[in-house]
């Protein structure tokens, strides 16, 4: 036991000699969804999004629609259309059906490649003014607030409403 008790004051000892060096790091953690979300620069980026995807949801529904009318003109003319013209129209409906997968895959792709170009061009535009924040107020490190593993940080650390005015200020 007695090792297990050094062992302890010397892990104690360690943690005090590093706790001054500690005290000197000052620490803050902003929330880039908000930044994002809230700054003038990140709604115009989202609106801009938001306006895509309702094009791809638009051009969707107008293929899903044609496919749906040619399955139900196929499921009403069953009886009285030959083997062959059923075939031949089946054929399409699946051709079509086909398309529009591909159309939903595509419109997913083109959709996630957007979002990320977006998100890219506005982190290049915030970062400045993220350093900008941090050098004034002679920050050590600056956290993001929820994809750092962060658990709790008090609210005096949040830089988030500065950057936001800062960056659309800056703009």
């Amino acid at each position: 036991m007695k090792h297990g008790a050094r062992n302890i004051g010397i892990a104690v000892l360690l943690v005090g000699l590093a706790l001054p060096a500690a005290a000197q790091t000052k620490i803050a953690v902003i929330d880039v969804q908000r930044v994002v979300s809230e700054s003038d620069p990140g709604k115009e980026s989202l609106i801009s999004l938001q306006k895509l995807q309702e094009e791809k949801i638009a051009a969707g529904q107008s293929l899903q629609e044609e496919f749906n009318a040619m399955r139900e003109q196929i499921n009403k003319q069953r009886m009285t259309l030959s083997e062959e013209r059923l075939a031949e129209l089946t054929r399409a409906m699946e051709d079509k059906e086909i398309a529009l997968r591909r159309f939903q895959d595509d419109a997913t792709r083109e959709l996630d490649e957007a979002r990320r170009t977006a998100l890219g061009r506005l982190e290049e535009r915030i970062m400045p003014v993220i350093d900008e924040v941090g050098r004034e107020r002679g920050l050590t490190l600056i956290f993001n607030k929820y994809q750092s593993g962060l658990v709790y940080a008090d609210e005096a650390v949040d830089i988030t409403d500065d950057v936001i005015r800062r960056f659309n200020t800056a703009q």
